[in-house]
C-alpha cells in the first residue's frame, strides 16, 4: 500500500472551507510547473488578470472561477 503524507493534504482544509462556491479542483502540470486551481467544474473565464506574482487569476463575469499560479514549485 503506498504511504501518503495526509497532513500536508489537511492544510488545505481551511482554502477549502472559504472557498466562492465550496468546491476546489486542483491540476498541476509538472513540465510547465503551473498548477490550477478552479471553483467551478464547467468554467469558462470571459476574463483574468496577472497579478505581480505571476497568478492569474479568472473571471466568469465579475465571478472569480479560478487562478493559474506560474512557478508553482517555486512557493
Amino acid at each position: 500500500m503506498a504511504v501518503v503524507d495526509i497532513q500536508e493534504y489537511l492544510k488545505l482544509i481551511p482554502a477549502l472551507k472559504h472557498s466562492p462556491q465550496g468546491y476546489l479542483w486542483s491540476s498541476y502540470d509538472q513540465e510547465a510547473d503551473t498548477l490550477y486551481i478552479n471553483f467551478k467544474k464547467s468554467s469558462h473565464a470571459t476574463d483574468s488578470e496577472i497579478t505581480d506574482d505571476d497568478v492569474i487569476i479568472r473571471y466568469e463575469g465579475e465571478e472569480v472561477i479560478g487562478f493559474t499560479v506560474l512557478h508553482a514549485s517555486k512557493r
